[in-house]
């Protein structure tokens, strides 16, 4: 009888980055929630400049904590999950580079004032642009580690998975839908 196990290796880097992306963007979002509590009290903590106002810094917390934190964090547990689901590696590495970059561009604008003042969709239409593509590249990056898997069973958190991909990309899509 010769049985041979099969070995995986699995790609933790990208897991490993958007970790460290979570930690690091939870902070700076509660950071900025916290200079916001206070200004609730202490409006002067602002120390006069306009770019840390409470009306700046209150759209640039609940996106950095929905989106930059939260976001990271989904996509380090689907990632990590995702490959041991299937027994595959990951597909690509550009969504950790293009959803970083867009949170970025989000933490320079909003301070700036470049909104538009609807209720977590306050980014610019270029940055909702942005967030599509790169959120169709995480749907990409998805399937096509789905598609390369070696486990012959779907679980059904992955069936989660593409369900969240899909409901999201709508969501995102319709919500922010206006003419430049």
């Amino acid at each position: 009888m010769n049985t041979q196990v099969e070995t995986f290796k699995y790609d933790n880097r990208i897991v490993r980055a958007f970790a460290i992306a979570t930690a690091l963007w939870g902070l700076v979002g509660m950071s900025v929630g916290l200079l916001a509590a206070v200004q609730l009290f202490f409006p002067n903590a602002n120390l006069n400049l306009q770019f840390i106002s409470f009306g700046r810094i209150r759209p640039l917390h609940t996106n950095a904590v929905i989106f930059a934190f939260v976001g990271n964090g989904m996509f380090t547990g689907i990632y990590y999950s995702l490959q041991r689901l299937c027994k595959a590696r990951m597909f690509s590495w550009i969504n950790f580079w293009g959803w970083n970059a867009i949170i970025v561009s989000a933490a320079i604008t909003l301070p700036l004032g470049l909104t538009t003042s609807k209720e977590y969709a306050e980014l610019e239409w270029p940055i909702d642009i942005a967030i599509a593509v790169v959120w169709v590249i995480f749907t990409v990056n998805l399937l096509g580690t789905i598609l390369k898997r070696r486990e012959r069973h779907m679980y059904v958190a992955i069936w989660f998975y593409i369900a969240t991909a899909v409901t999201v990309a709508v969501l995102h899509i319709v919500n922010s839908l206006e003419i430049p």
